[in-house]
């Protein structure tokens, strides 16, 4: 009985630091995520609107955002429907609504999606554990793929020609401390995982996590160079070197130094192995030429109980940060970037594209993007004034089908808003309740695999 009253309290302490807040707290928060100034000026510079009067691109965009991306069976007739209730303006007949799907629309929407994410940045929606303290951020790279009409198959060229459908590959680079995505791009699916993996001044300070498909030591070499750290799986065929060990053990242990890995790992029995290796590369061609290098990296070995062998990692990380054990359980939080996928396909449509016009299907994509970016600011937003302890029970995952459910609600008061009218604060603080009761996580003893990590 008093495990239940424990929760119950645990609970209305999140509602009650929910309803402390002004509905207008939570409103702010979506205007500026997409301010009214700098949507029109985007809808401006990327031609999509030449005459405001014709059509609003705030009302049109706000309504991809909350209602288009949640809509799991969407339709234009149904988008048309939606924005010509948002709207004052006059109503837009369905072959007109149709003629506004563009390229241009297309890049207006690839605009306000970037935007939006640089504003997920600004307002961080998580803190990094005393673990990572050390470190700017956490970022995860992987991508996902969106089946298109066989139509479409000469822009978005399927990974093998005998495929059925199309596909485009959603490359996305999601941020821990914003809380979604750092950067997202679309592209075919044809184009190779490691391609999608650009590293520069961006990555310094921070952690690179991403699984074998993205497996480039000339990347690892430019992520350590611009002052950033990587972290993957080690790739199978390769054979490292190992330089020193870095941890000490007791007994008749193995001379590791100036062997192979692949020498050492049919002898290997201690359950955790942790050294400094090189590995030989080739650097990018120039003129022509290819120059061979090494890179110096830390290799971990841990043995999974489960698995029955060893799970290897690769990374730049000093053991005097992590420990190996550490490393390990870093490199299962890139799981967190298959949620996003998860959020995004299940919630918002994103594996929901039925057409056969490459304008409309760029625009449905983009659209499930705005959705997951508006979703995750009024997540971080909520999320913000809740205890350490209370803001863990509401996970990404339960958000996203909450948000999902009452995002034409907050459209309705959002556009009121806008438009300078009158907004009652009990409607609002009843959604933000709704959305709270919806995301909470009635499981208190559920193993989290992040809670160490950051939230």
């Amino acid at each position: 009985m008093s495990h239940l009253s424990r929760k119950t309290r645990t609970k209305s302490r999140g509602l009650s630091s929910a309803e402390g807040a002004q509905p207008n707290d939570y409103l702010d928060a979506f205007v500026a995520l997409f301010p009214p100034q700098a949507i029109q000026r985007i809808a401006r510079e990327s031609g999509f609107v030449q005459r405001h009067r014709k059509l609003d691109p705030v009302a049109f965009l706000y309504t991809l955002a909350f209602e288009t991306g949640p809509q799991l069976s969407r339709t234009l007739e149904a988008l048309r429907d939606a924005y010509n209730k948002r709207t004052p303006d006059p109503i837009l007949s369905a072959g007109g609504f149709y003629e506004r799907f563009t390229p241009q629309l297309v890049e207006f929407l690839r605009q306000c999606v970037a935007h939006g994410l640089g504003q997920l940045r600004a307002a961080p929606g998580n803190r990094l554990s005393p673990k990572l303290a050390a470190f700017e951020d956490v970022l995860i790279q992987d991508s996902t793929i969106v089946r298109l009409s066989a139509s479409l198959a000469t822009h978005y060229p399927p990974v093998r020609a005998s495929y059925p459908t199309a596909g485009a590959k959603i490359a996305t680079l999601v941020s821990v401390r914003a809380n979604g995505p750092k950067r997202v791009e679309r592209m075919p699916e044809s184009v190779s995982e490691r391609d999608t993996l650009k590293p520069g001044p961006w990555v310094k300070g921070s952690i690179l996590l991403f699984d074998l498909g993205f497996y480039k030591p000339q990347a690892f070499a430019r992520i350590a160079e611009n002052g950033g750290f990587h972290l993957t799986r080690l790739q199978t065929p390769v054979n490292p070197t190992i330089i020193r060990s870095l941890r000490v053990h007791r007994g008749r242990a193995i001379d590791l130094e100036g062997r192979s890995w692949k020498e050492v790992r049919p002898k290997l029995q201690r359950e955790v192995m942790d050294v400094e290796v090189e590995i030989a590369f080739s650097r990018r061609a120039y003129g022509g030429r290819r120059r061979g290098d090494t890179l110096a990296a830390r290799l971990v070995a841990v043995w999974n109980e489960e698995t029955r062998k060893y799970h290897t990692y690769l990374t730049n990380i000093g053991p005097e940060v992590l420990s190996a054990e550490e490393v390990a359980q870093l490199y299962g939080c890139r799981w967190e970037i298959e949620l996003v996928f998860k959020e995004l396909k299940s919630q918002y449509a994103l594996n929901r594209v039925n057409t056969s016009n490459r304008s409309v299907a760029e625009a449905m994509i983009w659209a499930s993007l705005l959705t997951l970016v508006v979703s995750r600011r009024l997540h971080s937003e909520i999320r913000s004034r809740l205890a350490e302890d209370v803001r863990v029970r509401y996970p990404s995952g339960r958000w996203g089908i909450a948000f999902r459910e009452q995002s034409g609600k907050i459209l309705e008061l959002l556009m009121k808003k806008l438009r300078r009218r009158h907004v009652d604060p009990e409607p609002m603080l009843e959604l933000a309740r709704a959305l709270m009761a919806r995301a909470w996580d009635p499981n208190a003893g559920r193993e989290r695999f992040r809670a160490d990590w950051w939230g």
